[in-house]
């Protein structure tokens, strides 16, 4: 990051990609395997992902540049999950990924002074746009995580046979 950009950024422009080589090897059945019936498939992570890039995270990125001090509501992912519960695993990533791609250029628009911006978050406080991107990124990783997890549950843990066994996944 130079002196002139917003943190985060290449991060965020990286989540697509990283997700892409993530479920090379699923198919329709793997997207939409639960592991038990309280978690996520990756077909609701991916749902989840799109609808909080443009509902939650773009919507907050408008604010911060357009108001003073806005207020921003706690995201819940809880009070979604029927959006999340159906949704096409290809319609899902491509949608996020489109919505990634045109933040990500937004972003990079921005000079480094917006990101000392300030909102009030009605649960964290007073936050700045610098720390949003990075709590983006935190994010990101974590359902990156959460994919990476439920892949090797799904795909690799059987075909390792007894290898498998000292593999301990909470997918």
């Amino acid at each position: 990051m130079s002196a002139d950009e917003l943190p985060c950024i290449d991060q965020l422009a990286a989540t697509p990609d990283i997700l892409r080589g993530l479920m090379t090897s699923i198919d329709e059945g793997d997207a939409r395997w639960k592991p038990a019936s309280d978690r996520f498939s990756i077909a609701e992570v991916l749902a989840h992902l799109s609808h909080s890039e443009g509902h939650c995270y773009r919507l907050r990125l408008d604010r911060f540049m357009k108001e003073q001090l806005p207020e921003l509501e706690p995201d819940d992912a809880q009070m979604h999950l029927d959006l999340y519960r159906d949704a096409d695993p290809q319609d899902a990533f491509d949608t996020f990924e489109e919505q990634r791609e045109n933040n990500v250029e937004y972003l990079r628009g921005l000079p480094a002074e917006a990101g000392e911006r300030k909102a009030l978050h009605k649960a964290a406080g007073e936050i700045t746009l610098n720390q949003m991107l990075h709590e983006w990124v935190l994010h990101d990783l974590g359902h990156i995580r959460q994919v990476a997890e439920l892949v090797r549950a799904r795909r690799f843990l059987s075909g390792a046979g007894p290898l498998g066994e000292e593999y301990r996944l909470k997918p």
